[in-house]
């Protein structure tokens, strides 16, 4: 990396998690899944939820996890950490939406989910899954970081949910699929 490219300040938003204090109550869930209900408030599905509380009963832990970026590749680690004594596998920390488990994808059209940390019109000053956590367990943290100003863009979600809808479908029918609905609204 070369110390002499310009840096600019970011705000990282993210929610930290204290698993000693998630009780498996699921409130996040609820409340993601309805915030990012149409129209908004309307119907509640954990499944569309950007937060998922995993269960591990031989532990008797809830891990709650928030979505993070696509992976459109499964990922070659099946690592394992011990951590104050407790072993977990690599895969249950994972935040990402990937081919290898259904986690973090829309229902009906498998697109991926992320969490947008419920930054949509208005604004909330903080994601509805920590607003509603009766324990703290989850905890909004805004942070400032450096980065480099020439940084790569991430790939913008419209690609990413065509991606997916072309490798389910592939791209003789999203096309038609895109013809039909514009030629539904000229007409």
């Amino acid at each position: 990396m070369n110390a002499d490219r310009p840096k600019k300040k970011k705000i990282v938003k993210t929610i930290q998690i204290d698993l000693d204090k998630c009780n498996g109550c699921r409130a996040c869930e609820m409340a993601c899944s309805t915030f990012h209900a149409r129209p908004r408030y309307a119907s509640n599905n954990p499944a569309r939820s950007r937060v998922r509380v995993l269960f591990d009963p031989m532990r008797d832990l809830y891990v709650p996890v928030y979505a993070g970026d696509y992976a459109p590749a499964e990922c070659c680690g099946r690592d394992r950490y011990t951590i104050e004594g407790k072993t977990y596998d690599e895969c249950g920390f994972c935040r990402a939406s990937c081919p290898s488990r259904d986690l973090f994808k829309e229902p009906d059209s498998g697109l991926p989910l992320k969490c947008d940390m419920c930054q949509e019109d208005p604004e909330l000053k903080e994601p509805m899954c920590v607003q509603w956590c009766i324990t703290d367990a989850l905890t909004y943290v805004e942070r400032e970081e450096e980065v480099d100003e020439e940084q790569a863009a991430p790939p913008e979600e419209l690609e990413l949910g065509l991606e997916a809808l072309a490798d389910k479908f592939g791209l003789e029918k999203i096309a038609e699929a895109v013809a039909r609905l514009a030629a539904a609204r000229k007409g």
